[in-house]
């Protein structure tokens, strides 16, 4: 069973327990916790042993369990701490962005290079890192992603495969998936409405609000037999009520999990 999450960044104006209390009621089944500095930082990684049973504790009381890390930056530091935590609190995976820019090539060549020897690291400690293709960074589309699987044979490398990225780079992400799918080890969600730009407004990043077709999205993680954490990922939600971002989590719940249970992943 495809197992679905939320990203706690969509909670970022609240405490981690008050975000997996509600991501518990939107009928989920994990959460990926947010470790993003200057953005949200559920688990603070430089005090990360302080926090380790307390956010444990709130996950299990709710019924829920880790199903990914957030940590965005490419820091060895910030990195060795998040794949030390990782392997404490039981977080298998960890998630960053490729840095650099678009068309550059030596950025692409650097990234490369430091995503292998983190991976290489991340596996000592029984960790997965994942990068994502990302709009206006040295990996931003399918076929940077597939340079970046050619030249990093680690273990401990995965994919995350965020079709919102995907389908600003000018892809349909339901034909890109199935050429990146054997490394996939995560798949972060959202919808949106432009082909260029930002995400959108969060509302609009709520799955099936946008022009993402989502539905064929999830047809190709089930065909190619996929069975990693989906966590749904809406950025730009610190100012919203609780209400508002409630409403993010459960309309997006709902739209997956009717699409899933469709195919027969659920």
């Amino acid at each position: 069973m495809i197992k679905l999450g939320v990203n706690s960044v969509l909670f970022s104006g609240y405490d981690f327990a008050t975000a997996v209390k509600h991501i518990a009621l939107a009928g989920y089944d994990g959460v990926e916790i947010s470790a993003i500095k200057g953005m949200c930082e559920h688990l603070e990684l430089d005090r990360w042993q302080e926090q380790a049973s307390e956010l444990k504790q709130v996950v299990s009381d709710h019924g829920l369990e880790f199903l990914a890390m957030e940590v965005a930056s490419l820091d060895e530091d910030r990195l060795k701490k998040a794949f030390e935590a990782g392997a404490e609190i039981g977080i298998p995976v960890v998630n960053v962005g490729p840095g650099g820019k678009t068309g550059v090539e030596e950025d692409l060549q650097q990234t490369i290079a430091h995503l292998a020897r983190m991976s290489d690291l991340a596996h000592s400690y029984g960790v997965t890192l994942c990068v994502k293709a990302h709009v206006g960074a040295s990996i931003y589309n399918t076929p940077t992603t597939l340079r970046a699987m050619n030249e990093i044979k680690s273990p401990g490398f995965g994919i995350d495969m965020d079709p919102s990225h995907i389908y600003r780079s000018g892809e349909d992400p339901e034909k890109a998936l199935p050429q990146v799918l054997e490394r996939v080890k995560h798949i972060h969600i959202r919808d949106c409405i432009e082909r260029v730009g930002s995400p959108g407004t969060p509302p609009n990043q709520a799955c099936g609000r946008g022009n993402i077709d989502l539905f064929a999205y999830c047809k190709a993680m089930v065909d190619g037999g996929y069975s990693g954490p989906v966590n749904l990922e809406v950025i730009g939600a610190g100012e919203l009520s609780l209400p508002e971002v409630c409403i993010i989590a459960a309309e997006s719940y709902g739209y997956l999990n009717a699409c899933l249970k469709k195919l027969g992943a659920r």
